[in-house]
């Protein structure tokens, strides 16, 4: 074998050091990830929530790293304000200008509706967390759209679940008069008469969100249901601040009907205190999941932030294990591979696991059945009835692939 001179051995060496160097960093790129989220107007609470979870929770999936093998995650946080068009036109953005892999996104129905079509044309995935109107995974849906936040129809059976089985219920329903509005109140009455068919709603009344004076809309609903037989209640689907105290100030005990308020996120639950004993269904209540991720969760977080980490704290955790465990198991960000690897996808979150149904990718997740707690206190308000467990919630596919 000849003789290699020594300079020309040093240039080999080098060369080879060099090459095996570089060779990571050829198989490695940023995953780019769009979080669009409402931060400006009513539900900025919620919109900074989701973000906090979702940032928290790629943090404890990446083991700090903020990487997935070799990759590195850029998340890139926009505000759509609540504006349908704004969301829309952001989305585009992060596809177009940003080169977005995929994104997560947004906090309000209506926003979350005009931001489909967009994800469909561009051909890449939107995670939607946690906008809840069933459309949404229903006939607006297209193959592109997965959500990890709850439906209408989960919340509207856990809502349901809550109710007695037995007896004559009448229930009036205050909606927010939006898409989640209408949609969970439509969900509402479908899973009453799936699960608790004494149940029935013999009024709707819908309002704006800024609304000052609900006074037409009590009475309303007071004068059809003060002479119902059996048990009267008013439910309310909402978002925002909660108008519950203002029908307390109209003292609807005086015709023998009750007020369930449902799951909200705990500065809104906190002023419920005088409504112990008060039962119905929430999406996540930080003391009532047992697992690592919650664990971890509630520790960070309120070593963070003062506070136990709250509704939309772990909406936004979900999503992010949604995008660390698709992006494992589909080893790309290749768009059709990640549809692929995430239909049928099982990954635990701070609520426990959830799967992405394959018919209409709606993560199939529990639901909980709290009682606000005779000694509520500050953020120490509900106590947990009952899990109400995926399998068990008759949820029906509102959609054709």
């Amino acid at each position: 074998m000849p003789r290699v001179p020594s300079k020309a051995l040093g240039a080999v060496a080098v060369l080879g050091l060099a090459g095996l160097a570089a060779a990571p960093a050829a198989f490695a790129k940023d995953v780019k990830i769009c979080l669009i989220a409402g931060k400006t107007g009513a539900l900025e609470a919620y919109a900074k929530q989701t973000e906090n979870g979702f940032l928290m929770g790629l943090e404890y999936l990446t083991q700090g790293t903020n990487k997935v093998g070799n990759d590195k995650l850029e998340v890139i946080v926009k505000d759509d304000q609540l504006k349908p068009d704004r969301g829309k036109s952001l989305l585009e953005e992060c596809y177009g200008d940003d080169k977005a892999d995929l994104a997560v996104g947004t906090t309000g129905s209506p926003v979350a509706l005009a931001m489909l079509p967009v994800a469909e044309e561009h051909k890449k995935v939107l995670i939607v967390e946690p906008a809840v109107a069933d459309s949404i995974t229903g006939d607006k849906w297209n193959r592109y759209i997965f959500r990890t936040g709850r439906s209408s129809y989960q919340d509207a059976l856990a809502g349901a679940a809550a109710f007695p089985k037995t007896g004559e219920v009448a229930v009036g329903m205050l909606g927010l008069d939006t898409a989640f509005g209408r949609d969970g109140v439509a969900a509402f009455k479908q899973a009453l008469a799936s699960i608790r068919p004494n149940v029935k709603v013999v009024a709707e009344e819908y309002a704006a969100g800024n609304t000052a004076d609900f006074a037409p809309f009590a009475e309303r609903l007071f004068n059809a249901l003060k002479d119902k037989p059996g048990k009267k209640v008013i439910g309310f689907i909402w978002a925002g601040p909660h108008p519950m105290a203002k029908f307390v100030d109209m003292k609807p005990e005086r015709f023998g009907i009750e007020l369930a308020p449902g799951g909200n996120i705990l500065p809104v639950m906190n002023a419920w205190k005088q409504f112990a004993g008060t039962e119905g269904g929430i999406y996540y209540y930080y003391d009532f999941p047992k697992n690592a991720e919650n664990d971890w969760l509630k520790a960070e977080y309120q070593k963070r932030y003062g506070a136990p980490p709250d509704f939309f704290v772990a909406g936004g955790f979900a999503a992010a294990a949604a995008v660390v465990a698709a992006l494992k198991q589909a080893g790309s960000t290749d768009t059709e591979k990640l549809i692929a690897a995430m239909e049928g996808l099982t990954f635990n979150t701070p609520k426990g696991p959830m799967t992405f149904r394959k018919e209409d990718h709606q993560a199939l997740q529990d639901m909980y059945h709290f009682r606000i707690k005779k000694d509520a206190k500050d953020n120490d308000v509900l106590e947990l009835v009952g899990t109400i467990a995926a399998n068990e919630m008759p949820l029906p596919v509102r959609t054709k692939r």
